[in-house]
């Protein structure tokens, strides 16, 4: 990838207004796929209603929680201002927890686009909401239900959204109800979006205003987080190859990927046992922690005591 289109790339990743239009965007195209498979109102009594709802609310809920569990700065708060299950490491300032703050509010912000997208489309759509509102319609003042049961007419009503065939006499009735269903489920998805924006603006406003940072040092600390993030994720994977080819020299007497082996080394039992113990990460008092299954148990003085090495001869 040649080095403009990768800084375009990366400028849209970084872009909130892109991010949010592509996670609307593919949840308007989940929905309508979802809505064509799966979709099937039972039109039975004391059902349409939990059926419809649940089409609604549940797939909202499940891509709220997953708008926060897939993103990893929730993660980072969680773990560096929320989770007291460990000792303390160090005070956090006032203006951190500022900070911090901002940047919930940030990702709630995101998280909520998807769900709210759903919202909005099933709503304007009206599938679901007739479904879910078909028995409970109110037809009193029609004089074609003045005869009827009240279970019956709950039987009729409840078989609207399906197009089941009615009596002649009922076919004007069921086309009206369905339009105040579309009526009302389309305002509501409106008043939705409406809402959403509005929110969405003053949230934005008040977050710009109540932010201890200008808008220079805003923009300065959000390069410098994704920077910061981008070279660490570097580092951590360069010092962490090697770390681990460092110890398993130690442990096998040669670095994986090396043409010329002259010397191997066959560890000890001593040796799978010490390296099959899981350990914590920087726990307690220790001045370094212990970060994965090949912690440094092998020394390079007791090698030959240990264990016998094989030297490999060309």
């Amino acid at each position: 990838m040649s080095p403009n289109l990768n800084n375009i790339v990366s400028s849209l990743q970084r872009s909130g207004t892109f991010m949010n239009s592509l996670i609307a965007a593919s949840t308007i195209g989940a929905q309508q796929l979802f809505s064509s498979f799966t979709f099937s109102c039972p039109c039975q009594v004391g059902k349409n209603f939990y059926y419809g709802s649940a089409f609604l609310v549940i797939p909202a809920l499940i891509l709220l929680v997953a708008g926060y569990a897939l993103r990893s700065q929730m993660w980072t708060m969680t773990s560096e201002y929320c989770c007291s299950c460990g000792p303390r490491q160090r005070r956090i300032s006032p203006l951190e927890r500022k900070l911090a703050c901002l940047r919930f509010f940030s990702i709630t912000g995101r998280a909520l686009v998807a769900p709210l997208t759903w919202l909005a489309v099933t709503l304007l759509t009206g599938t679901y909401y007739e479904c879910a509102a078909s028995e409970f319609a109110p037809v009193d003042h029609y004089s074609v239900f003045d005869n009827v049961s009240v279970n019956k007419r709950k039987e009729i009503l409840a078989g609207f959204p399906c197009g089941k065939s009615a009596p002649s006499d009922m076919i004007l009735v069921r086309d009206e109800v369905a339009l105040r269903h579309r009526y009302q489920s389309q305002m509501l998805g409106w008043i939705l979006i409406t809402l959403a924006t509005i929110a969405a603006l003053v949230s934005r406003c008040l977050a710009r205003c109540c932010s201890p940072l200008t808008t220079l040092q805003h923009c300065y600390w959000t390069n410098h987080l994704h920077n910061e993030r981008e070279l660490f994720e570097q580092a951590a994977e360069q010092h962490s190859r090697l770390l681990i080819m460092q110890r398993i020299k130690k442990l096998f007497g040669f670095i994986p990927g090396k043409e010329d082996v002259r010397h191997i080394r066959i560890p000890s039992c001593q040796d799978w046992r010490d390296i099959s113990a899981p350990s914590l990460l920087c726990m307690g008092e220790d001045l370094q922690g212990h970060y994965s299954f090949l912690r440094d148990r092998v020394d390079e003085d007791n090698e030959e005591n240990k264990s016998e090495g094989i030297e490999l001869k060309p």
